[in-house]
This record gives C-alpha cells, structure tokens and sequence, in this order.
C-alpha cells in the first residue's frame, strides 16, 4: 500500500482510528468515547446588505470523551505527504479554545503528543501508533496533574442529565459546567460564571444542580431569580426533570419538604423584619444556592440578595450573570472572586451562536442642539415652564416634546415598512409614561394594523398586568402579536426574545451593564423563523458605548441617515460619515433614572411639561460593517470586496487558474462569501448582468467586465459544439441561454434539466445520453465553461 496516495479519509480510518482504540478494541470505546468530524462551532453569520451567510465552522477530527461531555484529547489528522507534527498547531489552538488537556496530531506513521498540563519535564512527545494512551492513562495524568483526589471522583464524573432527545450542551457550557463542578469538588464555596445573553446561563445551571445533587455532593439548593417570569420560565423548561423534587416559594410561604426551591428574593425578603421570609430557614439548610442575574443586586453590600447570601453564608454560592458589575461601590468579583469562565457577547457573535446586528443612528435636533423655552412659554396645560435650557436628559423625564414622540414613532414604522412590519421589536423608553405616550404615536402611526389587531402595539411594564399577560405571547416565535412592546426597565433582562428583529434605543442607557443586558434581547439566534442579526435603531447616543473598552462586541453596520434618507440600512456604507464616531460614551451613574426608569422614590417629584407646538426634525442619521473576523470595516464593499479577493488571489493570473481548473465554479464562490464576498450585493452596484466572474475580476484587478449575454454570444459565433449532434447542440445553446439569464451556478447543477426548455428534450435521463451518457455530459458543460472563459474579460 503506498501511504503518499491515501486521503486524509484513508489515513484516519486505516491507521489512526485503529491505533486510538487499538488492535483489539479494548482502548476508546468507539461508540461512546469517540467522536469524529465534530463541529463545536456553527459558523459567524455575516451579514451584508440583505444577505446573510454564515461562515466556516470550526471541526475537529476527533474529540476523545472519558464520559460523555469529559473531553481528554482532541486529534488532527493529515495525510501521509505531512508530517507526524503538522496537524499540531490547529489541534492545539482547539485544545486551547474547547479547554482539553491533551492535544495530537499524526499522518499515519505516529502520533505527536502535546500534554497542556505539564508545567515542566517532557511537553511534547512521538508516540508509536500501538503506543496511543488509553482513556485510563490520560485520566490518571490528568487527575494527578490538578490535584483532583480520590474522595472528589464521584462528583466530577458524574453524569450530564440526558433526556434521550439527542440534545447535547455546547462547548463552552461544558466548560462552564464542569469548571464549576470541579471547584466545587475541591471545596470552594464563591464561584462566579459569566456568560452572554442568550448563552443558556439557566440550562448551564440546571446541569450543574443536577450532577451535584445526584452525586450527593449538594442536597438542598436555592435558585434565586428578580423577575416572577424568570422563575416560572425556569420551572417549566430547563429545571423541569426536576419533577416533584422541586418547588417554587410562592404566597411567602415555606415547605421544608422539597430538595430544589427557586424563589423570587423580592418574596423572601422585605424592609420590615417579618417580612425576611428566608429566616424561617435554618442558616445551613441550603448548601447551595446560585444567583441569576447577579449583577442586579447582589453585588452591592446593602442589596436585599446580598442579605440573604450573608444569611446561608455556610453554602456554596454560585453567581451567573452576563455582564458583572465593577465599580467603586459595587462589585461582584470582591464577592464571588475571579470568574471561573467567561464567555463573551463578542466569542458568541464569533462561533455563530449569537447573532450579530445593525445599528441605524438617528439624531435628533433637539436632542443634539438643546432646547430652551420662549419666556412665558406654556405647555400644553397652561404651566409657565422653567426658563432653562433643556437637553435629552430631560426629554421624556420632566419635559416632554409631544412631536419628538411622534418623530421617533414614525421614523420606527418607517423602518418596518421598508423590511417586516411583523418582526418582533422593543422599544425601550424612558418610564412607563413615556413608553404609554410611545404606544399611543406607534398606534397613530399604524392605524390598519393596530385596528386590525388591538395586541399590534403593547405596553409592557411593571405597574400593566394586561401588557404583562402578553409578555409570553411576546416571546413565542409561534404567536403572531405582540408585535411591537414598548418598555421601560421590564423587558431588559431574562426576557427569551428569540425573533425580536428590531431593538428601539430611546431612553438614556444608565450603565455599561445595563446596555449590554438590552442588547442581549436581541442576540438570540432562530433559524427557523429567519432570524440571524437584528437591527438597533438609537435614537439616544446610547451606541457610543461601543466606543467603551469595556464593550466586547461590536455591530455589522452602524448607518447614520442624513434628512430625508431612509431609515434602511443600504448594502454599504456612505462614502461620508461611513465610519463609527468614537465619541466619548454618555455619562452615567448620578445622573440616571432610577432601576424601573422613574425618578428614585422618596425625592420631590419634579414637575413634567407637555408641549406639543415645538417642531422637532431628524439631523443626522449613520451605516458600518464587521468583517468575517468581527473588525470595523470603514470602506466600501467594493474596496472591502477587492482587498479580500487580493488576499485570497494575488493576481489575475493566480484566480483564472484556479476558476479554469475548478470542477464547479460554485465552490469559489462559496468560499468568497464565507470571506464576507457577496456577490449579489456587488451586482447591486456594477450591474446585474454581469457574471460573478466578471465581478470578481472587475472589481479585485480592475479587467473590463463583459456582461452574460456578450460572453453566450462569443460562444455562439465560434460554433463551439459543432461536433454534437443536434439534439445535444439544441440543449447546449438552451444551457448559453440559462448562463445569459442567471449566471454560472444554474448551468452547473443537473437540476436545471428538470425544467423548460430542457424537458422538451426528454428526461435528465434521456438528455444525459445524449452525450454518451454522465460523463460525457460533464465533458460538455466544461467545454461550454472553458469557451465561456477563454478571455479573461
């Protein structure tokens, strides 16, 4: 057998996988500790103009599992014309990003090891094929190498729960779970996980409840949620298998009987004594307990939460939560320490398990220049208002522009008209008042939706149990209406918003925390209902906080609409003003809001103006796209377009011989487009009647395009398939007239045979032997592509 002449397929499945679970099959259990091709990333979507791919996913050769969901090893393969150490860099960059302690590559002939838990002695090493480590082995290496003892075997390898239907966690929650799991199993009691919206923080929990508790590790534990929704999502969804084991604290009520409680703290706890339901527990009743969403009050000492960790001081405590609070009066690493992983908004835009988004940026006049009051000035109800100057952190909150109320609301149908008028969409106010006021001018600004349907427009808000009751129909992809909720501080956290299209920034953003939480509603991803990116229209600046170091991820495009202009995003950005404005961020702390968006209670309510004669209009409104790597892109498509293709193809020359020597021409351009390349949105600018060919050579080397229908018509007068017989010929001028119409990729594919005018001919059967049969076929439509790209242009 000559080795050189074998496929990276052959080399894996004749040597290595024979080598990994050895001669007699006694090493890795090939059905439960060996996964091969796997794929633990699902591929950036990019995103440019209206098109949507995704990009390449990461895959792994092999992943070797000690149990299920206990990676120890990852290995490369290559074929035999590599050597043993050439797949070693990438299995070591996915060791690296997947948290596995042993990394391999091999041809064929060895195995190259590198061991990530050696801190001195021997790093890297050749191993003979019949030499590979059995499960056994790497465990123990790795036990000994973390110090895990004896006594804490049964709770690290203790089972995931599965319930049978094939869904298995993603890579990074394995991480997290079994980080958390294994600090616990060496005694620490304060552990922080932090993990982007949408992540699945809640299922992440629910696995580690579920080890630790049927491993006996933890017997009584307390899941501590700060919205009613929050805890009944829970119950019913990912701590379900649960079962009867399970209960929720309602009515401020206490049964000692059960093992798993998840609890509202507002329920527990209250400014009297009595009302600190929690006492009623002994202190060490719970040994665990995990806080979601603890940046919004346990971190601060006086915090209600922070009382009742202080009381099951004794427990272990986990805090969850997507953006941990830093700041000179609060912080939860002080309280929980370092976290023990951290999975980013930007590493979950990059893996392709959150969506990425638009920004479209409006200015308001009066927001951007102030506003300030003719003297004696009345509002709408006959108040003098306060001769002062006002600006937007006044707006909505003590002074209200009635027509800026109206301008947003039109500026935001606008935009859904040009796209879905049905797609999901927040608009976060400044307090109930004005997300009230804003449902009223979304209503007049759709009048034969809103009549059609009363649920089109909703307040959603704290203090409105009808807006509330729709508050699951909001959230289900299945259900139709609400379509648009306006809101003030409800709808910011754990609300599972997996279509919401459109997020309306209308209110002063109090806090790095609290506008990633709002941009974590939208970062959802479904498939399904063809939701892969959403939009963000800010009215208030609030996107500055882009610009803050302490945001990890950035947006496709940031589009600034001048007077006039649609609302829509076009497919590049405009040559001026294309580019992010790294202005300084808003300020925030003092100044803001109180937590529901109101003033804070226990002040002087200050006096609100309702004026409803000021003319308010649009100043400015911005576009900007991220590459396939999640970098700004500030040029234009075609000049982002050329350097990408330059990159892939340094002359003329060098992409004309791999486009002549490709089997299908499709797979170039799919291979372009997972680059950020779109080539039907660079039509969009040169022309829909030139070729992807043409593009690409036009736009990369400048060449002169030549449409689809001047390149058929070359082909034609050259009487190319004058050796075919008639039939044949009649089918290959009908294929010269599908490339003319649709491009390439039609030609290429046999469906095109199933439709006219081709079945006038017979069968895709019967036209294939026409030509001697399949290859012969073939033959022609490479003859028909070769005469079709004689010339460059």
């Amino acid at each position: 057998m000559n080795k050189k002449a074998l496929t990276e397929t052959d080399i894996r499945t004749k040597f290595i996988t024979p080598a990994i679970v050895g001669m007699d099959g006694t090493k890795w259990d090939v059905m439960t500790q060996v996964r091969e091709e796997v794929y633990f990333t699902k591929g950036r979507v990019i995103v440019r103009g209206k098109t949507v791919k995704r990009g390449e996913a990461k895959k792994a050769d092999y992943l070797l599992d000690y149990k299920p969901n206990l990676p120890l090893a990852v290995v490369e393969a290559k074929d035999n014309n590599h050597s043993v150490g050439a797949g070693m860099p990438q299995s070591l960059e996915y060791a690296e990003i997947l948290d596995i302690p042993f990394a391999y590559s091999s041809n064929g002939d060895a195995f190259l090891e590198h061991d990530r838990t050696a801190t001195s002695g021997t790093v890297t090493r050749e191993i003979p094929l019949d030499q590979f480590p059995t499960p056994e082995e790497l465990w123990a290496r790795y036990c000994k190498a973390k110090g895990i003892k004896a006594e804490q075997f049964s709770i690290i390898v203790q089972d995931y729960y599965d319930d049978g239907s094939g869904k298995a966690p993603r890579y990074y929650q394995i991480i997290a779970i079994n980080r958390t799991v294994d600090a616990i199993a060496r005694g620490e009691n304060r552990i922080l996980l932090v993990m982007a919206t949408g992540t699945g923080k809640t299922y992440t929990a629910f696995q580690i409840i579920w080890r630790l508790w049927k491993s006996g590790a933890k017997k009584r534990i307390l899941f501590l949620v700060d919205r009613n929704i929050l805890a009944d999502q829970t119950k019913t969804n990912d701590f379900k298998p649960f079962g009867t084991a399970m209960t929720k604290i309602t009515n401020r009520t206490v049964d000692k009987s059960f093992e798993i409680y998840l609890c509202l703290y507002q329920a527990v706890t209250g400014t009297e004594e009595d009302d600190n339901i929690y006492k009623q527990f002994s202190k060490d009743f719970f040994d665990l307990i995990i806080v979601d969403e603890c940046h919004r009050g346990s971190a601060a000492d006086d915090a209600r939460w922070r009382q009742v960790l202080e009381y099951f001081s004794s427990a272990t405590q986990i805090g969850l939560t997507a953006t941990p609070k830093e700041t000179k009066e609060v912080s939860n690493i002080e309280y929980f320490g370092e976290p023990v992983y951290t999975y980013s908004l930007k590493q979950g835009i990059s893996d392709g398990f959150l969506a990425p988004y638009k920004v479209v940026r409006i200015g308001i006049d009066k927001d951007l220049d102030g506003w300030r009051p003719e003297d004696g000035q009345t509002d709408k109800y006959g108040q003098i208002i306060e001769d002062r100057e006002y600006n937007d952190r006044d707006f909505d909150r003590n002074l209200i522009l009635e027509k800026r109320t109206t301008l947003v609301a039109t500026k935001v149908t606008e935009f859904l008209k040009a796209t879905n008028r049905f797609a999901k969409t927040i608009i976060f106010c400044e307090n109930i008042d004005h997300a009230e006021r804003m449902r009223q001018a979304m209503v007049n600004a759709n009048p034969d939706l809103a009549a059609a349907n009363n649920k089109y427009v909703m307040r959603i808000t704290g203090d409105n149990d009808e807006g509330k009751a729709q508050l699951d129909n909001f959230i289900d992809p299945e259900s139709t209406y609400p379509v648009i909720a306006c809101t003030s501080q409800l709808m910011s956290t754990g609300v599972d918003a997996q279509t919401c299209h459109l997020i309306v920034l209308d209110k002063r953003i109090g806090s790095m925390t609290e506008f990633k939480q709002i941009i974590g509603r939208g970062t959802r991803i479904n498939e399904d209902y063809n939701k892969l990116y959403f939009t963000i229209m800010d009215f208030k600046r609030a996107t500055a906080l882009f610009a803050d170091p302490d945001f990890d991820g950035d947006p496709v495009q940031i589009y600034e609409p001048k007077e006039g202009e649609t609302v829509v995003p076009p497919d590049e950005p405009p040559v001026d003003g294309g580019s992010i404005v790294r202005e300084d961020p808003p300020p925030y702390g003092d100044d803001q809001p109180g937590p529901f968006g109101d003033d804070e209670p226990g002040g002087a309510t200050p006096t609100k103006y309702y004026v409803d004669n000021v003319e308010v209009r649009v100043a400015t409104e911005r576009v900007q796209y991220l590459d396939e790597n999640g970098k700004l892109i500030t040029e234009s498509l075609k000049d982002y377009s050329r350097k990408t293709v330059r990159k892939e193809f340094a002359t003329l020359d060098a992409f004309l011989t791999v486009w002549h020597d490709a089997e299908k021409k499709q797979a170039i351009l799919e291979e372009l487009a997972t680059k950020g390349v779109f080539l039907d949105e660079l039509a969009e600018q040169v022309g829909r009647d030139y070729d992807a060919f043409d593009l690409v050579c036009h736009v990369a080397f400048d060449a002169p395009p030549l449409t689809r229908k001047e390149r058929a018509d070359k082909v034609k007068k050259r009487n190319v398939f004058g050796k075919y017989g008639d039939q044949a010929r009649a089918v290959l001028d009908a294929l010269l007239q599908k490339y003319a119409d649709s491009g390439i990729t039609s030609v290429e594919s046999l469906e095109i045979l199933k439709v006219d005018p081709f079945t006038q001919h017979g069968t895709p059967i019967e036209i294939v032997q026409l030509f001697g049969g399949k290859p012969g076929y073939l033959k022609a439509i490479r003859e028909l592509e070769t005469a079709l790209y004689q010339k460059a242009a």
